[in-house]
């Protein structure tokens, strides 16, 4: 194998070329950014004086390749933190209730059967519901399956409590009309997997430190090159195979050996291959960040029920809320956003009700939108070009827009270099 050019320094583009690299293929990485990382990065904000995380995410105990990736990556200890059980705390800002979802470690659910492990005011009975997700995306392609709202009733007091947020922040989507084979995925990694599986973990520290950065020192001891500031213009296609890629700063003609790993936004990879089949519809989500230390003791992560505010995270800096399928909400101004997030916070943590520095991050086009149509558009990590693979948390990974996925992609994406298997159905 010759070099391997990576397009794209995002966690996809970062996840395959630290399989590579850990393989001995020289590799090159190209970004267009001035910096790694993609929508999976620190950045220091001046309205907030702090350094933040462009958008916030929750990983699970079940997310075995980003898990992976940090021990391969050479991470810090405390890359991610979290509690040594899975446990999540709820607060009802309409009804002032408190309680913790405590699933048990193993995957017999015996938790179901506690009550003081459930969600208030729920049977163990109610807790069957998610089986019609399993059900019906049993034996189906991804895309083929039909919508959570076909297969389970989306609406109640537990669905209202658990399935809906937790769904939510997975899919990006609302759950009715998202995509049942992507939820019945997740479920079957994380909370099907039982408690050991779904122990919640947050980057505290920020996602370069625990993603990006160990990344790029293992690549750079590796030998590998970073080249950042560095927009792909379009590819020179040959016989089967590309053949240049065109930067702006000028073309690189790549060698018989050579070969591409195209790890860009759906966008912008169907305008490089004209014809390549991609998600079309996205969904927002949009992220609050207010500077003040938490109090002592308040949760790390705490669901939001009856709120705007969904998940609310307790930085050591900072609190910091998270909103999915956030559409409806991006024309909305960010002070009155801020005013009535802050509220809420005020209200569940017992916090003054003056608003302090702010800062409102709209991601428009933060994930694919999981329906099925969008679901069966996604691209197979192998191309018709013989040295052409794709990665990207939009490629047909079996999982939705998250961290998880992004990095499996580009796994993937890297085991179809090695195994030479580039040249399969691809629709580029």
């Amino acid at each position: 194998m010759g070099t391997v050019h990576v397009v794209g320094a995002g966690l996809a583009g970062l996840s395959a070329a630290v399989s590579l690299a850990e393989r001995g293929a020289r590799v090159v990485v190209h970004e267009a950014a001035k910096q790694a990382g993609g929508r999976c990065r620190s950045y220091y904000d001046a309205t907030l004086g702090l350094e933040i995380d462009n958008g916030n995410h929750l990983l699970l105990s079940g997310n075995r390749d980003a898990l992976d990736f940090l021990k391969r990556a050479g991470a810090p200890a405390d890359a991610l933190v979290g509690p040594d059980e899975a446990a999540f705390p709820f607060a009802d800002l309409k009804s002032g209730e408190r309680w913790t979802l405590r699933p048990n470690a193993g995957r017999v659910p015996w938790w179901v059967l506690s009550k003081g492990r459930r969600v208030p005011g729920s049977r163990a009975r109610d807790y069957l519901a998610p089986l019609a997700i399993l059900r019906a995306a049993a034996g189906k392609a991804e895309g083929a399956g039909g919508t959570i709202g076909a297969s389970m009733t989306c609406a109640g007091p537990l669905y209202d409590r658990l399935w809906h947020p937790v769904l939510l922040a997975a899919l990006n989507t609302d759950p009715a009309e998202s995509d049942v084979g992507l939820a019945a995925r997740i479920l079957r990694e994380t909370l099907g997997a039982g408690g050991q599986a779904c122990r919640p973990r947050v980057a505290v520290k920020g996602l370069s430190y625990a993603f990006v950065d160990p990344a790029l020192r293992l690549l750079e001891a590796r030998g590998a090159e970073v080249r950042v500031g560095r927009r792909l213009r379009g590819l020179g296609l040959g016989t089967g195979r590309i053949a240049r890629l065109e930067f702006a700063d000028g073309p690189i003609d790549l060698g018989a050996g050579d070969s591409v790993v195209l790890a860009l936004p759906p966008w912008v990879a169907s305008e490089m291959l004209p014809g390549l089949s991609v998600p079309r519809t996205f969904r927002s989500i949009v992220n609050a960040h207010f500077r003040m230390v938490p109090k002592l003791g308040a949760p790390l992560i705490l669901g939001m029920v009856n709120a705007l505010a969904e998940w609310l995270f307790a930085y050591p800096d900072r609190y910091s809320v998270t909103i999915s399928g956030a559409d409806r909400l991006l024309d909305v101004p960010r002070e009155d956003l801020a005013k009535q997030i802050w509220s809420e916070i005020a209200t569940v943590a017992q916090l003054a009700p003056e608003l302090p520095s702010w800062q409102i991050v709209k991601e428009k086009r933060a994930t694919f939108a999981a329906t099925p149509a969008e679901a069966a558009r996604r691209a197979e990590a192998a191309t018709a070009h013989d040295n052409l693979v794709l990665a990207g948390d939009w490629t047909a990974t079996g999982l939705p827009s998250t961290i998880e996925g992004a990095i499996r992609s580009g796994k993937t994406a890297a085991l179809a270099l090695l195994c030479g298997s580039a040249r399969t159905r691809g629709a580029a």
